[in-house]
């Protein structure tokens, strides 16, 4: 592999002073050194900004620390990255996680070796006392990720990937600013659309951090909604007009299904109701989703026949019970 190749790794930080240390731990114990780190500080009124400046001082990479005056969010802080990053390759890491020492120096030489575009990988789902290992599918091609993303066995999150830079470039993909629930799905799924050579990597880098149980549940504002709602009506426009469009069947209604599964994934009967009225065309698909386990489908089809007790029996057992004893 050409040694000369440029990684540029793109961090937003907002208020991470209490986890930024064992992230910047992690970028500095890279077994490959040639990386642009470009730290977006958007407008922390903790210390980050601090422990970032003394971080770049005394680092050995080319280190880049940009200050948004304001708080934009996470879309617009990525958007800052992707202008400010010059290497070949783009991967994205979040201020509160970690990544292994071989993660980018192995990716790369996946990427440089079989001529990849994008290399994806497998990850850990991080506790206080213990992880478990969580696999990603292999793929080998850019539909293939695609439908495995949108059926639901495959996550898309952007710090699962390698990406070659040019495919930022032509057509230019951004986030939407201000639509920072959902982003990763939409220029995921804009990325894979544009690759022609993508292939996937059996290891395990990325340490997703998780505090407590309680976390594995998620209360979806309005706003949150409207903010998905956005990223996913951007890619069912891009992908109307792509080349894969004539090969989607019923994708994104099972996208759909899968982006307000969360909503069910709780004990709160409003968060069921919300359930219903969002993405109401992709009710009638709740069980030809066979890639789904039966009982997550039998879940769905619970809050179609709005049988409640149903679903809050089911996270007494799998959320209290499963994750509480197991995974805390």
């Amino acid at each position: 592999m050409d040694r000369k190749k440029l990684v540029s790794i793109i961090i937003p930080v907002f208020n991470a002073e209490k986890t930024l240390y064992k992230c910047l731990d992690s970028l500095n114990n890279q077994t490959y050194k040639n990386l642009q780190l470009i730290f977006v500080n958007d407008s922390s009124k903790d210390n980050s900004l601090d422990i970032l400046n003394n971080f770049s001082d005394e680092s050995d990479y080319k280190v880049n620390v940009i200050s948004h005056e304001v708080n934009r969010g996470v879309a617009a802080a990525r958007n800052t990255g992707l202008d400010a990053a010059v290497g070949d390759y783009i991967y994205f890491v979040d201020a509160d996680d970690k990544i292994d020492p071989q993660t980018i120096e192995l990716s790369l030489n996946k990427a440089e070796e079989d001529n990849l575009e994008i290399v994806g990988f497998s990850w850990y789902l991080t506790f206080e006392k213990n992880e478990r290992e969580m696999n990603q599918p292999n793929f080998n091609n850019s539909f293939e990720a695609i439908e495995k993303m949108f059926s639901g066995i495959m996550r898309w999150n952007l710090w699962l990937f390698l990406f070659k830079t040019s495919l930022f470039q032509d057509p230019k993909i951004r986030f939407i600013e201000g639509m920072n629930m959902g982003e990763d799905l939409m220029v995921a799924t804009k990325l894979f659309c544009t690759a022609s050579r993508v292939g996937y990597l059996n290891k395990h880098f990325y340490h997703y951090g998780q505090s407590n149980t309680d976390s594995l549940t998620k209360t979806y504002s309005e706003s949150h909604i409207d903010q998905v709602t956005s990223n996913v009506e951007e890619v069912e426009k891009f992908l109307k007009i792509s080349d894969l469009s004539n090969k989607l069947g019923n994708l994104i209604n099972y996208l759909k299904l899968n982006i307000k599964l969360p909503l069910l994934i709780s004990e709160n009967k409003s968060q069921y109701q919300k359930w219903l009225t969002w993405f109401p065309e992709a009710n009638d698909f709740v069980m030809e989703n066979k890639t789904l386990p039966l009982r997550t489908r039998l879940l769905q089809l619970a809050a179609v026949k709005k049988q409640f007790w149903y679903i809050k029996l089911y996270n007494k057992v799998v959320l209290r019970l499963v994750y509480g004893i197991l995974y805390k």
